[in-house]
């Protein structure tokens, strides 16, 4: 790991600044990357998941993907101009200007629920920035971090790109390289360990953490409708995405039609389940074990289960297809709404005053996402004001994520930095300051011995 390292570092110092040519022709390389080999990826996720689903994998991972590095070499060299800058009265008629420089060697630390995605767009990120990569995929999703071993080291040399496999005494080790920046994708818990490690390097750190990301339903809104589209959300990937919706705020009075609406949504997506190639498994048994303990301890402090399983199937000991699960009347000491979820598992939170359900929100960590549902301009507005999360979807639930324009990271506990679009690219650059002496210059006029001349052009610049 640490010979890739240096042999990268070294492969930098050679090549500090990449011109627009060679970064098009390294971001063209992956996109046929995952253009020629869309099967083989979809084939590896499933097999790491057990069952997931192949649309699913070729919405999220794959076109969105696509669609990223497409919008990067659109824009790429408008971003990599250098950016002039204002000069004031007193340091005329010299010149300014913000040149965008690469970092060096980039770490990218990769979750398990969207590997490709999540792995690809920040390796991506990093090229168009002129940066060379070291990718750690998560041990987790082994056939996929196979797969990517693979296909990366076909499209390029080791100095370029390397991934980097194992467990977590490889993580912890790749956290302690002297990286340019690290990003990191994943728990709250582990990314403590990773700025920690990172601190001794004073390497800086983008963290994409997660949270519990909540849904808030005006009373106005009609519940049937919000809840199609929070269904849709929530259970894609079986509820396994950072964005996904965590818990749903609705009036009181619309509680039970919100209910009835979530469950026949959900049927009516997912009309059965064990062998439904459309529903995708939790990732493993300690997932599976983690989800049904969330359960348990609601029920047993006074929530309300509600297993939606169209079919009335009986699943097998070992599967890991976990019935959509609504839970009622949840409250705020229950492990499931102390912890992010990240499972097919929704909660239903009532509310009686709409202030409340702000209220909610804001005496809890901030999110990653935030989900509202209402048709008046004016309260969204209002609420977009006095809410903060990392990212927010109005009548829509995860689609920011994939809008190539917008950046996404978290606030507070939900993460820091941010990625996507032109936001990429700058996390991954040094915006160097550059100012440019012109060939007469007044420097001169303040150079000691100080006297009444210089307390004349004191006095000037005050004024201007």
């Amino acid at each position: 790991m640490r010979h890739l390292f240096e042999r990268a570092q070294d492969a930098f110092y050679g090549e500090p600044f990449p011109s627009y040519g060679q970064r098009m022709q390294r971001l063209q390389k992956l996109l046929d990357l995952v253009r020629n080999h869309q099967d083989r990826i979809a084939q590896s996720v499933s097999q790491d998941f057990g069952n997931r689903s192949q649309h699913e994998t070729r919405l999220a991972e794959i076109f969105t993907l696509i669609s990223s590095i497409k919008y990067m070499r659109k824009h790429l060299r408008s971003w990599m101009k250098p950016r002039p800058r204002q000069v004031g009265p007193a340091f005329q008629p010299g010149r300014a200007r913000v040149q965008f420089q690469p970092l060096g060697v980039v770490g990218v630390i990769a979750p398990w629920n969207y590997p490709v995605n999540l792995a690809l767009e920040p390796v991506a990120s990093a090229l168009a920035a002129g940066n060379r990569v070291l990718l750690k995929p998560s041990e987790l999703t082994p056939h996929t971090a196979e797969l990517l071993e693979e296909l990366l080291a076909q499209a390029f040399d080791s100095n370029l790109v390397s991934v980097i496999t194992g467990g977590p005494e490889i993580a912890r080790a790749f956290s302690e390289l002297p990286f340019d920046h690290l990003l990191y994708t994943g728990s709250t818990r582990v990314g403590k360990l990773v700025m920690e490690a990172a601190a001794k390097n004073l390497t800086p750190v983008t963290l994409e953490l997660g949270g519990k990301s909540p849904a808030i339903i005006h009373p106005s809104y009609a519940p049937a409708k919000a809840a199609q589209r929070i269904a849709a959300g929530k259970w894609f990937n079986a509820g396994q995405t950072c964005v996904a919706p965590d818990y749903v705020l609705v009036h009181s009075a619309q509680r039970d039609a919100l209910v009835a609406a979530l469950v026949a949504a959900v049927s009516g997506y997912y009309p059965s389940l064990e062998h439904n190639p459309d529903y995708t498994s939790v990732i493993n048994a300690a997932h599976v074990q983690r989800l049904h303990d969330y359960i348990d301890d609601a029920e047993s402090k006074g929530a309300r289960a509600i297993q939606i399983n169209p079919a009335a199937e009986t699943f097998a000991p070992d599967s890991r297809k976990f019935p959509p699960t609504l839970l009622i009347d949840v409250k705020p000491e229950m492990k499931v709404m102390q912890e992010e979820i990240f499972g097919p598992v929704l909660a239903v939170v009532s509310y009686d005053v709409f202030e409340d359900a702000l209220h909610f929100v804001r005496e809890r960590p901030r999110p990653l996402a935030l989900y509202y549902f209402d048709s008046d301009s004016d309260r969204i507005d209002q609420l977009l004001d006095r809410t903060l999360a990392g990212g927010v979807c109005v009548n829509e639930t995860n689609f920011h994520f994939g809008v190539d324009d917008l950046p996404f990271g978290g606030v507070g506990a939900s993460g820091m930095g941010r990625y996507h679009g032109p936001e990429g690219f700058a996390t991954f650059s040094h915006a160097k300051a550059v100012f440019i002496q012109s060939r007469w210059s007044g420097s001169a006029l303040i150079a000691p011995p100080y006297g009444a001349k210089i307390e004349r052009l004191l006095k000037l610049f005050m004024r201007l």
